[in-house]
């Protein structure tokens, strides 16, 4: 019996387990063996391609393009299907945003009242949300908020559990305020039941606040600052994306590709000069967790994270990263000899998703970037006037918060504009929980101190199995209806949502 079939059938075998339980069965020392340990980073199932792979480091990292304003503070952007060449010799078809894969980076700056009106020319219907966003709820992507294609029939297919579904045909204006720190944020396609195959087909994009705070600051800027778009994929022999049939109990754990792709390419190299350069990072994958590593050597000056700049830059030698999660780091090239390779791996993987990207130091160049020792004055924490507990865990068919599958219009919590509260969020499995609306800081793992890359203002937590996380989420912007969910997207496909109502 082949790993890949024993996994499957201990799946299969698995009963449910409370947390005592699972416990007891394990004791304290268990958690410290080498299978419990791997069960600890386990998230999602493998689905190898069967499209022959490219070697590694063979084509050229691709920069998104930036979107162009059609007027003041006015954007537009279709979706629609392309075929691109994603592996060298053979078509993809993707949805993407202005048809490409990721779609345009919208670099926007704090206070711009920003109106991006998106086109669905897709065969679907759609909605658009931007990660990490402090919106109005009319424009924060409702999993039931859709854009349908011009002519497509809206029957009772969109809507859920008797929640009316609310149908804009052909285009929706989304009207984002800005009015929040700059921060490395994200878009993508937020449609109940369906984000996690109209993601993995390309439906996901950049969007970069930027502020006077980070503009007075000496950072690497132009072609030293990078977007980095990592997230893992599968082939078909014709080149085409391969994923499972929709909620297949195959991959009810999550689905991880075998391909690892920056920018849309796979295992990607760039040219580097010999000096500080600036990494955005975002873990676009459905499931697929990484540790980042830079081989021979070296390290991450992380400046920021999921909502801005960090107060002070913090330095590690290794970056895990859940789906979901940002982390905007500074890597000095000057520290490799020129015509050196730096590459970065994924420890948490081996095989052909163990290599990320490479770096060639290919030349000499004049430092005209620092990173300062005080970077920001973020927000402060304010008192919490509530804790709550919301537990994620699998049920007999579906994934479930505080035991109940996603309801919508029926709210878990109802905070109040202008206050904080610590939600303290458990869970049986890696569960990358995401707040919309509420930025939050990590205040204890299992009772201790978080870990140093938990520091700042953050909008999704890796939650581990059978942990326990307590955030202090700050509820500013607007009232209304928002969400939480599993940012593994097919336990959020799989019901792992709720709605709060901000009040």
């Amino acid at each position: 019996m082949s790993a890949r079939t024993r996994s499957r059938a201990s799946r299969r075998a698995r009963p449910a387990l409370s947390r005592r339980g699972f416990l007891g069965v394990l004791g304290g020392a268990a958690l410290a063996t080498a299978g419990c340990a791997a069960l600890a980073e386990t998230s999602g199932q493998l689905l190898t391609s069967r499209a022959p792979l490219p070697r590694p480091f063979t084509v050229p990292l691709p920069v998104p393009a930036v979107a162009r304003p059609t007027a003041a503070g006015h954007y537009e952007v279709t979706q629609r299907a392309a075929r691109i060449e994603i592996l060298p010799g053979l078509t993809t078809e993707v949805w993407g945003y202005a048809g490409t894969f990721p779609g345009p980076t919208f670099d926007l700056r704090r206070g711009g009242d920003a109106t991006i009106r998106v086109r669905n020319e897709l065969t679907v219907p759609t909605s658009t949300h931007l990660h990490g966003g402090v919106n109005p709820p009319d424009s924060d992507g409702y999993p039931t908020d859709l854009v349908v294609p011009a002519g497509h029939p809206h029957g009772h297919d969109h809507g859920h559990g008797g929640h009316a579904a609310v149908i804009h045909q052909g285009a929706k204006d989304y009207r984002y305020p800005l009015e929040q720190r700059a921060a490395t944020l994200w878009y993508h396609d937020h449609r109940m039941d369906f984000t996690a195959p109209q993601v993995w087909r390309g439906l996901a994009g950049f969007a970069l606040v930027r502020d006077e705070e980070e503009d007075a600051l000496p950072l690497p800027g132009g072609e030293r600052e990078l977007p980095l778009m990592i997230c893992d994929r599968a082939f078909e022999e014709d080149g085409s994306f391969r994923y499972p049939g929709r909620h297949d109990p195959d991959f009810m754990e999550g689905v991880e590709g075998d391909v690892i792709l920056v920018n849309g390419a796979p295992w990607p190299v760039a040219e580097v000069s010999a000096t500080r350069h600036r990494l955005r990072l975002l873990n676009a994958s459905n499931a697929r967790r990484f540790r980042l590593r830079l081989d021979p050597g070296g390290r991450f000056v992380q400046i920021g994270s999921d909502g801005g700049l960090l107060a002070a830059p913090v330095t590690h030698d290794t970056i895990t990263m859940a789906p979901g999660e940002r982390f905007d780091v500074v890597v000095d090239f000057s520290a490799y000899p020129v015509g050196s390779t730096v590459t970065m791996v994924n420890t948490l993987a081996g095989g052909s998703a163990s290599n990320v990207m490479r770096f060639v130091v290919a030349r000499r160049a004049r430092e005209d970037s620092a990173v300062p020792r005080a970077l920001s004055r973020p927000p402060g924490r304010a008192p919490a006037v509530a804790t709550r507990t919301f537990d994620f865990r699998r049920s007999e068919s579906a994934w479930t918060i505080n035991g109940q599958p996603y309801r919508p219009g029926v709210p878990l919590a109802r905070p109040r504009l202008g206050t904080s509260e610590v939600w303290r969020l458990t869970s049986d499995f890696h569960h990358p929980v995401h707040l919309h609306l509420a930025h939050f800081q990590v205040l204890a793992r299992n009772g201790r101190p978080p870990a140093a890359t938990d520091a700042g203002w953050k909008d999704t937590v890796d939650v581990r199995p059978y942990e326990v996380v307590d955030v202090l989420a700050r509820f500013d912007g607007y009232r209304g209806r928002y969400m939480m969910h599993c940012h593994n997207l097919e336990h959020e496909d799989m019901a792992m949502m709720a709605d709060f109502d901000v009040i």
